[in-house]
């Protein structure tokens, strides 16, 4: 995956929109279990996997946004240290 641009090519798109698809799937599983009655650990379990697979995601999107702005920051003569701090506060948001 690329993720070089502040837009997604198409290649990219997909990747992230496969990935959604399988955290939908992974949260349908999840409402399955409830309501058969698995063991709470093994729910637990699978909704660490879920929160992985979403922190991942978001990872993604926060390099391909702080790459796009850094490059053009760069590119007009500005200072990179303001995107730095977008980037540190987007980072936040998911941890």
């Amino acid at each position: 995956m690329r993720l070089e641009e502040e837009e997604l090519v198409s290649a990219d798109t997909k990747d992230l929109l496969d990935r959604l698809k399988r955290i939908e799937g992974q949260a349908r599983g999840i409402q399955r279990m409830l309501q058969e009655g698995q063991p709470c650990g093994d729910v637990i379990v699978q909704l660490a996997a879920m929160k992985a697979a979403v922190n991942k995601v978001a990872v993604m999107l926060v390099g391909c946004h702080v790459v796009g702005l850094l490059k053009r920051e760069i590119r007009e003569g500005r200072d990179p240290e303001k995107v730095l701090a977008e980037a540190v506060e987007s980072f936040g948001k998911f941890s």
